[in-house]
């Protein structure tokens, strides 16, 4: 009984520790974005670049890059994968400071000719399926700033309810929705309901998007980079549910602090012999994409990220 009511006293130790601890470092960043908005965009999201690249190797999610970047590239040598690794988080570093500047770096204007920090591929596309009048998903991964896609496609009129998952540190997660809230629509949080909420979406004929590079642990069987993983199989029941079109899409970091936005053609769905969606062959389908995108833009993937089953 003294031992049960010890592992007790220690869970509960632990849990305020890990809540203290989320609570303090949620703070400092919040502090330390509250200052950088203060400074130019290009000043403020350069200074937390700066910060990530240095921060970012003394934190454990490092040592879970540079595994997952040997395994990956195998044949690369370790001075290519510590480069990598830190080109990854200067990008997170990137990204993060954006969501405080996303208003002033955003100015893309499909009527508008003259040249911004946004530049866009797949312009038709955009016009063309605003137009059809009925309900699409689009997929990504998390590649460049993935965050401005939605608000790329509200300039056509396109009203993109988008999945995502919220950071572990509930302050920061808290934060970071608040911000995502003000520029980019619809929100669904990826839990429990998650599927149900775009359901009801795509019903209504709206759009749905979703991010497709996610460990899922009870999802489909497959490969990336060669190793096995695990999809979520939710944009594939989904399309086949309401017979929807897929169509991939995704952001690349260009020099010089600008931004290409691309939207590809439909993604066609695998079927089987009988005419219906092969679940295992469209999971994979998904997983190349993204692999393609990871390997020409290796530093802009999030290698921290426990993607493989191994």
């Amino acid at each position: 009984m003294q031992k049960l009511r010890l592992k007790l006293i220690l869970f509960r130790l632990r849990a305020k520790l890990k809540d203290w601890w989320d609570w303090s470092w949620a703070h400092f960043v919040s502090g330390l974005m509250a200052l950088v908005s203060h400074l130019p965009a290009k000043a403020g999201i350069g200074f937390f670049a700066w910060f990530a690249r240095t921060v970012g190797p003394l934190l454990p999610r490092h040592k879970i890059a540079l595994e997952n970047l040997h395994k990956a590239y195998p044949d690369k040598d370790p001075q290519w994968i510590r480069k990598t690794a830190l080109e990854m988080w200067e990008n997170m570093g990137r990204l993060f400071a954006e969501y405080v500047f996303l208003d002033k770096i955003f100015d893309f204007n499909p009527n508008d000719e003259k040249p911004g920090l946004v530049e866009v591929d797949g312009i038709d596309i955009f016009v063309r399926l605003r137009d059809e009048k009925k309900p699409h998903i689009f997929f990504t991964a998390h590649t460049g700033n993935f965050e401005l896609l939605p608000i790329c496609a509200a300039t056509f009129d396109l009203n993109v309810t988008a999945l995502f998952r919220p950071p572990n540190n509930p302050y920061i997660a808290k934060r970071v929705l608040k911000a995502r809230r003000t520029a980019m629509g619809h929100l669904v949080p990826s839990k429990a309901g998650a599927a149900w909420a775009l359901a009801g979406k795509l019903a209504e004929g709206e759009d749905v998007g979703m991010l497709v590079d996610q460990k899922f642990r009870r999802g489909i069987k497959g490969t990336f980079f060669g190793r096995p993983v695990r999809t979520n199989p939710l944009l594939i029941k989904l399309a086949r549910q309401y017979d929807c079109d897929v169509y991939p899409a995704r952001s690349i970091r260009l020099p010089g602090g600008r931004y290409r936005l691309e939207l590809y053609e439909r993604f066609d769905l695998p079927k089987d012999n009988d005419g219906n969606i092969d679940e295992v062959k469209a999971a994979q389908k998904l997983n190349d994409i993204v692999e393609t995108w990871v390997r020409e833009y290796p530093g802009q993937w999030m290698w921290f990220h426990k993607r493989w089953d191994d």
